[in-house]
């Protein structure tokens, strides 16, 4: 374990390599599961805010879903998180031919809101816990995930690395530079 400012940070970090490749996965992350996507109090406020961008996006089920029940729930251990369509896919899913995609995230690539996506979508694998006085940053294993795993070997692209920008933003440019130093000089061997 590393620990940056108030994070205790797994090892996994630096030693696995990952780099999603949609081609493959097809984006499965964004419909299977048990429950979905955790998201930040802050984070509803926007998403109820930039929905009218956000709609054109969204498939017809997951505008009705969202119209019904709102564009947030709370997950079994009492945590928010987002929307299911049928106990499976993401409200916000959006389909680029077979391959599920964030919907949020096309209108923010089509300069239509400027809200990327959640953080714990955006960190992913990455799963971020607040524990108080702490927070952990685990890497979190999933069989969807394993083309992104050999793909990540085959670039030789660490996790830390191919998630820098989505870091720099949950946690800020200084902890990222820290947990860079911090594995340069080989605290985790």
């Amino acid at each position: 374990m590393l620990v940056v400012q108030n994070s205790i940070v797994s090892e996994d970090i630096k030693y696995v390599n990952f780099c999603c490749d949609l081609l493959k996965c097809q984006g499965k992350c964004c419909v299977e599961g048990d429950a979905g996507a955790p998201l930040e109090k802050e984070e509803v406020k926007i998403l109820k805010k930039i929905l009218p961008q956000i709609k054109p996006y969204l498939t017809e089920k997951g505008i009705k879903e969202i119209e019904i029940n709102g564009v947030s729930d709370i997950d079994i251990t009492g945590d928010l998180c987002t929307r299911l369509i049928d106990s499976k896919d993401c409200v916000f899913l959006s389909y680029d031919g077979e391959i599920a995609k964030c919907a949020i995230e096309r209108a923010y690539e089509d300069g239509k809101v400027d809200f990327q996506k959640p953080i714990s979508c955006h960190l992913y694998p990455i799963r971020v816990e607040n524990y108080g006085e702490f927070i952990a940053v685990n890497y979190h294993v999933w069989d969807v995930c394993k083309s992104a795993v050999i793909e990540g070997e085959k670039q030789k692209l660490p996790l830390y690395k191919m998630l820098k920008t989505p870091l720099i933003r949950k946690f800020g440019e200084k902890w990222y530079e820290e947990l860079i130093l911090q594995i340069e000089e080989n605290c985790f061997d």
